[in-house]
């Protein structure tokens, strides 16, 4: 064997390991080194979200707003810190101090302390909504975005602490049980709202208490949209934001808005009036079908609705209320074998039941049978929702594949709690709260440009 090509191959070959081992296997093979090897740095990320950062303007309109207040740390270096670890390595702010000194190179900012990011997280809350409009601006002009029309939803975070926050001297606080979507009623929580393009950019955000509801939102929204001045502007929203008194903010301006139609009204839970006009339905390319229906004529009540129907989902309703009708007959039929106080107690359960007490009603004699008038009634709504609109300008097949564009914005929600990990939450004040969503959206308008431009995750 040839041992001086072997090692020659050995020191080649080695080269592609980490550093510390390449060492280790120069020393055994006797080759000294006047280097001593103290670590390594990622740069790749850092350096690909600093480009972008300064590209769209947002280094430039910190540096601005910085200009304007006597700080002497590198505030808007640590803003970006913030943001790039929520985008490459989510982690508590705590942490970040090991992560910029010994994990990641951020340029111009060799390491921080804790204090000194909570300090920049005051200023970014101070300035909030100026920082949301110029970024607003910046990359609207710089992408050419088409902000014509916009995508309003909310989703909610939770924080693991016991109880909920009190209200202090007339301000409300902001951790608060409320409806939940992540499945945590017994767990305090936040709303938080976005604003996101078709693009699935978004360009605003907003944090509310935890018991504020969706239809109670609408009008902070629009008041600080109207106030970039965006022209007219089309909201696009899901049924929980729907409200007379919402539909009436949202076409202040010059708006319009697309916003969901609860398909059942009232306390008996009525199929609403759209559903029993009559109308051919028009086929979408994509095996939609859809009917446009105009109820109250030329009066000032006047509403433009859409119905859409989705062949396969209807085939799914049907046989799902099928099997749940299979299941009511069975337990009638248990129903009958009992007496007495039994009888009464099941009778009770079976009424009351979320799914099943929906297809019973009780005849004058107080016998539970089957509704048929209901099932024939639910057999109409199969495979359906409802759409209703302000815009006489858009065809029907606008509205409705912009009423489905809101799956962008369920994307944002996605990504804001698994890739960007928004919880855990780890701070206690409302300003250092709404502070940390910031920090995630600025991360999520990054994320979001670079997968557009690159068309990859």
């Amino acid at each position: 064997l040839d041992l001086d090509a072997l090692r020659r191959l050995v020191k080649s070959v080695s080269r592609f390991l980490e550093p510390q081992e390449a060492m280790a296997i120069r020393e055994q093979l006797g080759e000294e080194s006047p280097f001593e090897f103290l670590g390594s740095r990622q740069i790749g990320g850092s350096w690909l979200l600093d480009g972008m950062w300064k590209r769209l303007g947002i280094e430039k309109t910190l540096q601005q707003l910085l200009s304007e207040r006597d700080f002497r740390t590198p505030i808007e270096r640590m803003l970006f810190a913030m943001v790039a670890n929520r985008a490459l390595a989510p982690a508590s702010k705590l942490h970040l101090e090991h992560w910029v000194a010994k994990e990641t190179l951020i340029d111009e900012l060799p390491d921080v302390d804790v204090h000194q990011l909570y300090r920049a997280m005051d200023f970014l809350i101070e300035s909030a909504d100026e920082i949301q409009e110029r970024v607003f601006f910046s990359v609207a002009s710089l992408l050419n975005l088409e902000v014509d029309v916009l995508f309003l939803d909310t989703t909610t975070t939770y924080f693991e602490i016991e109880g909920e926050d009190e209200d202090h001297e007339g301000q409300k606080a902001l951790r608060k049980w409320g409806y939940g979507k992540d499945n945590h009623p017994e767990l305090a929580q936040v709303v938080i709202a976005f604003a996101v393009t078709r693009d699935g950019i978004p360009v605003r955000c907003w944090v509310w208490p935890g018991n504020t509801a969706d239809e109670n939102i609408v009008e902070q929204v629009k008041k600080d949209l109207n106030g970039w001045k965006l022209g007219r502007v089309l909201m696009v929203e899901d049924t929980g934001f729907n409200s007379e008194e919402n539909r009436r903010i949202l076409q202040q301006a010059g708006g319009h808005y697309i916003i969901g139609e609860k398909m059942r009204l009232g306390s008996q839970g009525k199929p609403h009036e759209a559903f029993s006009r009559k109308g051919k339905y028009q086929k979408l390319d994509n095996g939609l079908e859809i009917k446009e229906v105009i109820i109250g004529g030329d009066s000032e009540a006047r509403r433009r609705f859409v119905i859409v129907r989705n062949p396969e989902e209807a085939k799914r309703d049907s046989q799902k209320r099928q099997e749940i009708v299979k299941e009511v007959e069975r337990r009638l039929e248990e129903l009958r074998q009992l007496a007495g106080e039994p009888h009464k107690k099941a009778a009770c359960a079976l009424r009351s039941h979320q799914v099943y007490g929906r297809y019973l009603r009780q005849t004058r004699t107080g016998k539970l049978v089957l509704n048929h008038a209901k099932i024939r009634s639910e057999e109409h709504l199969d495979g359906k929702y409802l759409v209703s609109t302000s815009d006489d300008k858009l065809s029907a097949k606008d509205v409705v594949l912009g009423y489905k564009q809101l799956a962008v914005i369920e994307r944002v929600f996605k990504d804001l709690k698994h890739l960007v990990d928004i919880r855990p939450v780890y701070h206690r004040l409302a300003d250092r709260v709404r502070a940390h969503v910031l920090l995630c959206w600025l991360a999520m308008l990054l994320i979001r440009v670079a997968e557009n431009e690159t068309e990859q995750t």
